[in-house]
């Protein structure tokens, strides 16, 4: 399969005023993300659409996190971030896909995981936060549509690739409240490919515990040989971590 790989300039990490932590810093946290799907699949010259022909509907989203932050100027802060979205339907095709007939009864199955590994700095670090850098994306999709008659015809659509994107993240505190409210957001578009990942929340922190309810928008746009995926994921989130 073709993997994407792109060129990010290096710009990010180029020296502008960054703030340094004064201790070292490390936080985790767990998520639900109550997603809604659109979009559409394709496969040779074949498209599906997700949401009205195949009727997939939200069983699994969850996203881990995790992050250190530390005093030793020059070299990044680093972040990970896991998130798994699966989804199943029933449904009935409107024209024929791939090697399954139009009109045909089908359950499908869509299967994406997403690993990034995050290298940034802090710009600000005090009522104001922000947070520049980039971000190395694993993404492994993938779509199989199931003719329901015995023998049925099977279609399997996958895209896997590493991407390289652009980090953002700002966050605003209250003082003296613990209560916070902030955006994170990657992205990259390039040659007919584009993904983006955002999210705006509000936050309350109690000592240890860090608590997030939010909104989270994905867009995916990406091609890997002949499997296509172009799809929107979006909807509420809440997570709970914990931070030292």
């Amino acid at each position: 399969m073709r993997k994407l790989i792109f060129a990010i300039g290096g710009s990010l990490f180029i020296a502008a005023p960054v703030a340094i932590a004064d201790v070292v810093g490390v936080g985790a946290s767990v998520s639900y993300w109550d997603s809604d799907l659109s979009g559409k699949a394709g496969k040779n010259n074949d498209v599906v659409d997700v949401e009205n022909d195949l009727d997939l509907e939200s069983d699994t989203n969850a996203n881990l996190s995790a992050y250190l932050e530390h005093p030793v100027p020059v070299l990044p802060n680093v972040r990970l971030n896991y998130t798994r979205i699966e989804q199943s339907g029933r449904g009935e095709l409107s024209t024929g896909f791939d090697s399954v007939p139009g009109a045909a009864e089908v359950d499908s199955d869509l299967d994406l995981n997403q690993f990034d590994v995050t290298l940034y700095y802090e710009v600000l670090d005090n009522w104001a936060n922000l947070d520049l850098g980039v971000t190395a994306r694993n993404l492994d999709g993938e779509l199989i549509v199931r003719e329901q008659a015995t023998n049925g015809q099977v279609s399997k659509t996958e895209v896997d690739g590493v991407i390289p994107m652009g980090y953002l993240a700002a966050r605003f505190d209250l003082p003296f409240t613990g209560v916070s409210v902030g955006g994170e957001a990657n992205l990259i578009s390039f040659d007919g490919d584009s993904i983006y990942d955002y999210n705006a929340y509000g936050q309350y922190e109690l000592s240890l515990l860090q608590l997030r309810a939010g909104y989270r928008q994905i867009s995916i746009d990406y091609e890997d040989s002949d499997d296509r995926l172009d799809i929107d994921l979006g909807g509420p989130f809440v997570s709970a971590g914990l931070t030292f």
